[in-house]
């Protein structure tokens, strides 16, 4: 079999498909990756097969993650569909499109953020499975705000209009089979969704039909950063990781303050690894190991908690080796995410923007020294080992032919 991954250049989004490509591999089939090649070139591993797709949008990242990364709320989703998604979207499909030629795959697995797949997909009559790198957008995040997803709605519309005439060009030409893109949603397979958490986290299945299939979190290999200070953990104080993920750093000089705040009135009892950059934090208490980058899945088994932005990566991590979370969401899905966390027990929810030292360490205290969210991240922990993360996805990928 011959798979097709299409992503965005976000390492949240490809990680997922890193660990379902090495297992397909492992198995004898043959993967590659459609999306921006310089920044994949960054997330994926060295060997893997890389085809060029929308790499003038995706070098424009950095530029966009200046001018997004202080906007929250509606501001920021209006932000993430108009300048990012449907550029990347719209700019994606003339390499997509090549890829498809070239690579001649038997099965599409499109990112829900990268909507390029699925109309290339139907465009060329390929079959196409989504992957949800979150479960953000399987939980009705609307439904309190109908207007704004109906603005979501016509983004995508409007996208899918706008490709509309290639696409009948193509079926004329006998390359599809006459669908113009009306009424179908990309982010959302009607043959299979993989879905990388499971109902422990989410909160139900209810409602899912039979494809929605909930692997839990696949963790793949990833580029280590060089020399992380081990002999530096401290075996006498409980060890908490601080991490606002990769793009979010330079939005928390508030917050690390109040982390800074937090580690002295917890000295004697919490060391804290806080992942920051240096120039925006100074002098750190000793109970504080700073470090601009660590390996986080190598780390996690000496933790005893984790305070993140809730990121749907960062919590899934955590929670796979059973660790009670801190989460102080920002914007795009991370409240949804953080929602899911405090909704299933396993941690606790602060104000990110108006976090104050004392806060911070009451959230603390609470998943570190109440057992409640300790035993809901091993409950959640133990629904993803029975799902069987990048296994269980491969398994439901070569049914499909």
């Amino acid at each position: 079999m011959r798979v097709l991954f299409t992503v965005p250049p976000l390492a949240g989004h490809v990680n997922p498909t890193v660990a379902v490509g090495a297992e397909l591999a492992a198995r004898g089939h043959q993967v590659a990756w459609a999306g921006p090649a310089g920044a994949l070139a960054r997330l994926l591993p060295a060997h893997a097969r890389i085809l060029p797709a929308g790499e003038e949008t995706g070098g424009g990242y950095a530029a966009l993650h200046d001018r997004w990364r202080d906007l929250r709320g509606v501001g920021a989703l209006r932000f993430l569909w108009e300048e990012a998604l449907v550029p990347l979207a719209r700019a994606m499909v003339p390499g997509v499109t090549d890829a498809v030629r070239g690579f001649a795959p038997d099965l599409m697995v499109a990112d829900q953020q990268a909507l390029a797949g699925p109309v290339v997909a139907r465009r060329l009559g390929i079959p196409w499975v989504t992957s949800a790198s979150t479960s953000a957008e399987l939980t009705r995040p609307f439904a309190d705000f109908p207007k704004v997803g109906e603005w979501v709605d016509e983004q995508i519309s409007g996208f899918l209009t706008e490709c509309g005439a290639e696409a009948e060009a193509e079926a004329e030409a006998g390359g599809a089979e006459g669908e113009d893109g009306a009424g179908w949603d990309p982010r959302f397979s009607e043959r299979l969704v993989l879905v990388f958490s499971t109902p422990e986290l989410i909160g139900t299945q209810d409602g899912f039909p039979p494809h929605y299939a909930f692997v839990g979190p696949a963790f793949g290999t990833r580029p280590h950063p060089p020399g992380f200070p081990w002999q530096r953990l401290d075996p006498e104080r409980r060890r908490v990781l601080v991490s606002l993920g990769t793009l979010n750093q330079e939005a928390g000089g508030r917050f690390y303050g109040a982390v800074l705040g937090a580690a002295e009135r917890l000295a004697d009892e919490v060391q804290l690894v806080l992942v920051a950059p240096a120039a925006l934090i100074g002098a750190v208490p000793g109970n504080v190991l700073l470090m601009e980058r660590v390996p986080q899945l190598d780390l996690l088994p000496h933790l005893d908690a984790v305070v993140c932005h809730g990121g749907h990566n960062t919590v899934c991590e955590a929670l796979a080796y059973g660790l009670p979370l801190v989460v102080a969401p920002i914007r795009d899905d991370q409240p949804i995410v953080a929602r899911q966390v405090v909704g299933a027990g396993a941690g606790v929810r602060v104000r990110f923007g108006r976090t104050r030292t004392e806060e911070l360490r009451d959230a603390l205290t609470a998943v570190l020294d109440d057992p409640g969210p300790r035993r809901a991240a091993r409950r959640i922990q133990a629904s993803f080992a029975a799902a069987g993360g990048a296994s269980a996805a491969a398994d439901r990928l070569e049914k499909l032919l």
